[in-house]
């Protein structure tokens, strides 16, 4: 099967337009890891994304009266961006639909390479199904951003530089997943070719689409997607790159966003460029790999599949760093409310740097503080848990807690005697002008509200804390309402970040 696309590979005719982008070396980081690091840097194409091989090498495949025609395409980011330029590079007429919550920087790329921007509905599937329209009405050409076989033999190009670039020893390259097309591309011609490479798939664990399918054995639809890596955000594997992947891959690895954004910052020390989310995945992917393995002297590469990112997602990401690089623990920690304990509690860190402190007084014998330390890995966050531990103070480790680093950080001290009955909600919901305000008529006034948090990080969704108060028997009724409302949302009551700080 590999052999099929390999012919596809070898006769692809796209570089009249696309770059073949360098192999870099990741210096910094391959001294840290011990082994050779190696980036392909795709970030450089001219749409700063790999997308524009596939969409490129799709239009060169058509039939006169196809292009004749014009081509059409529902996308958010990078495959709108690669299918605008082809056609402006070929005199032919791209209609690209956009959902409404599209960042106007996206809308902005697209129409100055030529293309017309439709915008339609809230979502992916809803401008997916505009655009279908649009081929039964007008007989445009739909160019799927991953299922198709031309498209994906167009990013398996990739495959074909690196085997030439990296002459000497590859152990394995670590490719991200969306919705396929870049992975089976890159793994059918390097199976093929260099059978002994290990091809692994990175996906963000929020949006497993791929390592759910290949635990079922089938192509699953997931319920939930994350969208922090939007570019990889994909309910479903492709029906193509599954058929193909199922017998290329060697494994599929999950990373976290913290993990990803750890990832972006390497990437950014090592070649002073800022990847998306979605192209950190691969790196994110290769790190992650040798902890797990702990292999050393090997050469490892990591795709940087795009760079099309927002600048104030910069601030989100920047916060999340230290905890990906696992150089920050977040504690929360009780000490005697007395004068000298925040000093002696200082004194016992050893020499830490502290990267963070919050703490109101709210009780008049002891005080729980929120501290960020620095730490140097996941066995000197444990020491240092131990040590403070053997000193007596009473503390949970929070490094992991999900409500504690979004929000509880930004909200120490906030308590309220009067808010009795509060029931703590966190919700999740896309992020577009006006969101916030529709979030609110939505939660209507049924309940009181006694707490909220939110905070607009450039990211594609919105994450709101909510204290409601709501008597003993209506918390059935409440999440009722809540299923009703659509948003993704987990009750947070029992969390100990609340139960510590603001409870």
């Amino acid at each position: 099967m590999p052999q099929n696309y390999v012919k596809r590979i070898l006769n692809a005719r796209i570089y009249d337009l696309v770059v073949e982008t360098p192999v870099d070396e990741a210096a910094q980081l391959s001294q840290r890891l011990g082994n050779r690091v190696l980036l392909k840097r795709e970030d450089l194409q001219p749409v700063f994304s790999f997308k524009l091989r596939g969409a490129y090498n799709k239009m060169l495949c058509l039939t006169e009266e196809q292009l004749a025609k014009g081509v059409v395409a529902a996308s958010a980011g990078n495959h709108a961006q690669g299918l605008a330029m082809a056609a402006k590079k070929l005199g032919v007429k791209a209609i690209i639909v956009m959902p409404t919550t599209t960042p106007q920087i996206k809308v902005n790329a697209v129409r100055a390479r030529g293309a017309k921007v439709v915008l339609q509905g809230d979502t992916y599937d809803e401008a997916s199904d505009y655009a279908l329209k649009l081929v039964t009405e007008k007989g445009m050409t739909y160019i799927h951003p991953f299922d198709d076989p031309d498209v994906i033999a167009g990013q398996g190009t990739i495959a074909m530089e690196v085997l030439r670039q990296v002459s000497g020893p590859l152990d394995a390259v670590f490719i991200a997943v969306g919705g396929g097309g870049l992975a089976a591309g890159m793994a059918a011609y390097i199976k093929y070719v260099r059978p002994e490479v290990k091809v692994i798939a990175v996906e963000p664990e929020d949006a497993a689409c791929l390592d759910a399918a290949m635990k079922a054995g089938r192509r699953v639809h997931l319920k939930h997607v994350g969208l922090f890596a939007d570019g990889a955000a994909v309910a479903q594997i492709g029906k193509e790159p599954f058929r193909v992947l199922r017998n290329t891959i060697d494994e599929v690895i999950t990373v976290s966003v913290d993990e990803i954004c750890s990832a972006i910052k390497d990437t950014f020390e090592d070649t002073r460029s800022i990847c998306e989310p979605a192209g950190a995945l691969g790196l994110a992917g290769l790190k992650k790999y040798v902890e797990r393995t702990g292999v050393k002297g090997q050469t490892l590469l990591a795709v940087d599949c795009g760079a099309n990112i927002n600048f104030d997602r910069l601030r989100y990401i920047s916060e999340r760093t230290e905890i990906g690089e696992k150089r920050e623990a977040i504690l929360a920690v009780t000490i005697p409310e007395q004068p000298g304990s925040f000093k002696a509690f200082c004194t016992s860190l050893s020499k830490r740097n502290i990267t963070e402190f919050n703490y109101r007084m709210g009780d008049p014998a002891e005080a729980h503080i929120f501290v960020g330390v620095q730490v140097s890995g996941d066995e000197d966050r444990q020491q240092l848990v131990a040590d403070l531990t053997d000193k007596g103070y009473p503390l949970v480790d929070m490094t992991d807690n999900e409500m504690a680093k979004l929000h509880i950080r930004h909200m120490v001290g906030g308590r309220a005697p009067e808010a009795t009955e509060e029931v703590v909600y966190r919700f999740e919901f896309p992020e577009r002008p006006a969101a916030l305000m529709n979030f609110l008529n939505q939660l209507g006034g049924q309940w009181n509200i006694s707490m909220f948090h939110y905070r607009n990080h450039g990211a594609a969704y919105g994450r709101v804390l909510v204290g409601l108060q709501v008597p003993l028997g209506e918390q059935k009724l409440v999440s009722q309402f809540l299923d009703q409302l659509g948003y993704t949302w987990k009750e947070e009551t029992q969390n100990p970040a609340y139960q510590f700080f603001l409870s």
